[in-house]
């Protein structure tokens, strides 16, 4: 930790003011700092000499017992001067606001052994809750990939996609962070604890509230900014119209990330999303991990190898003696006369096709006319 302690302990204490991604806290704290807006906020009163509401909420705040407490759980707080503040966040300050939050956060909360400042090189892979197992896979399968090649795995530990993303992380030996709406201290949904308690030894867990603090629905649709802000791209799996996932596709259009979509069946409701955001030209289309790779890799990086059909013999005529090929009899012999008419074309240029092609074993010359050689029949 390289920042100030004072401006640690302010902006913890902003962070219990509200809901996070508050543009005008934002705005005040960069054109203030923390403990100039802190101090001015704590002695505001009224006309009438009285406290206001946000001054006496500051006043039962005890900033620097939560980081004390957070620090007994192996929770650090991060903020922007510590050396280990992932930097691509201060990318939110341009990308706007969504139901008017936004906005770089005051800190994060952290559990894990992951530092923040690792993050440049990572994955977003989020979907939907109620994924389909083809979903599950093609998510695992990618996220197997991708940590195999030293990226991280960024998601928000939910059921279907999320999870699905974490544990394929895991097995591909990579490492893997959650991003909650709630306290890092509060595993969502319960169901996941021992996957989040897995991330906080080996990746890490992040959150911009603080601990203790509940996820609510306005904090999911607020936690996805990070989400999206944090990976280099983003790829979104499977989203029905109204999935939380395409909100924090849409940050990843705002900051102008990398944003990729995996196809489903036509018929299936949960790839509706991804097929939007492909058709509108948001999304790249992939397929495989090595798809996203390749879009995701410095020039030159990860370059995919074209897949190849097997040649077949045929496939090295030209087309005049294709064909003639095509016109030459099986077993019967026919002649070269026959031959032309059947081919439309003529007699001169089909004898000297029919030289090269019994050169070469696709034709055969017997006493009443041609039939196909053994390379013709192949």
């Amino acid at each position: 930790m390289t920042a100030a302690e004072p401006e640690r302990i302010a902006r913890v204490a902003l962070s219990r003011l509200g809901e996070p991604g508050d543009p005008r806290i934002a705005a005040l704290v960069a054109e203030m700092g923390a403990v100039r807006l802190l101090e001015a906020l704590s002695d505001e009163r009224d006309l009438e000499g009285v406290h206001t509401d946000i001054a006496g909420r500051l006043a039962v705040n005890d900033p620097v017992g939560d980081l004390e407490r957070a620090a007994a759980r192996g929770i650090r707080f991060v903020v922007p001067g510590d050396s280990e503040w992932p930097g691509q966040l201060h990318d939110l300050d341009r990308a706007g606001t969504v139901h008017d939050r936004g906005g770089t956060p005051l800190g994060l909360w952290v559990r894990g052994p992951v530092a923040l400042d690792d993050l440049g090189d990572s994955l977003a892979v989020v979907g939907s809750r109620s994924s389909t197992a083809y979903g599950e896979a093609v998510a695992r399968g990618v996220a197997a990939d991708v940590a195999g090649h030293g990226i991280t795995v960024i998601s928000g530990a939910a059921f279907g996609i999320d999870q699905a993303a974490h544990r394929g992380a895991v097995a591909g030996g990579g490492p893997t962070v959650a991003v909650l709406a709630g306290g890092v201290d509060r595993p969502y949904p319960v169901a996941h604890t021992r996957l989040l308690e897995h991330l906080a030894e080996h990746g890490a867990v992040i959150s911009e509230v603080p601990p203790g603090s509940a996820p609510t629905r306005v904090r999911f649709l607020i936690r996805n900014r990070l989400i999206a802000a944090l990976a280099r791209g983003t790829l979104v799996v499977e989203a029905a119209h109204r999935s939380g996932a395409l909100s924090t596709a849409r940050w990843a259009e705002r900051l102008t990330r990398t944003l990729m979509a995996v196809p489903g069946p036509v018929t299936s409701i949960q790839s509706a999303g991804p097929h939007d955001l492909v058709r509108s030209g948001a999304a790249q289309l992939v397929t495989s991990g090595a798809e996203v790779l390749e879009l995701m890799g410095a020039a030159g990086t990860h370059l995919l190898v074209e897949p190849r059909v097997e040649t077949r013999v045929r496939d090295v005529l030209r087309p005049r003696e294709a064909r003639v090929l095509d016109a030459v009899p099986v077993s019967r012999a026919a002649s070269t006369a026959s031959i032309a008419r059947a081919a439309g074309l003529g007699l001169v240029g089909v004898q000297t096709a029919l030289g090269f092609l019994a050169r070469d074993g696709f034709v055969e010359r017997l006493e009443d006319g041609w039939r196909l050689g053994p390379q013709g029949r192949a």
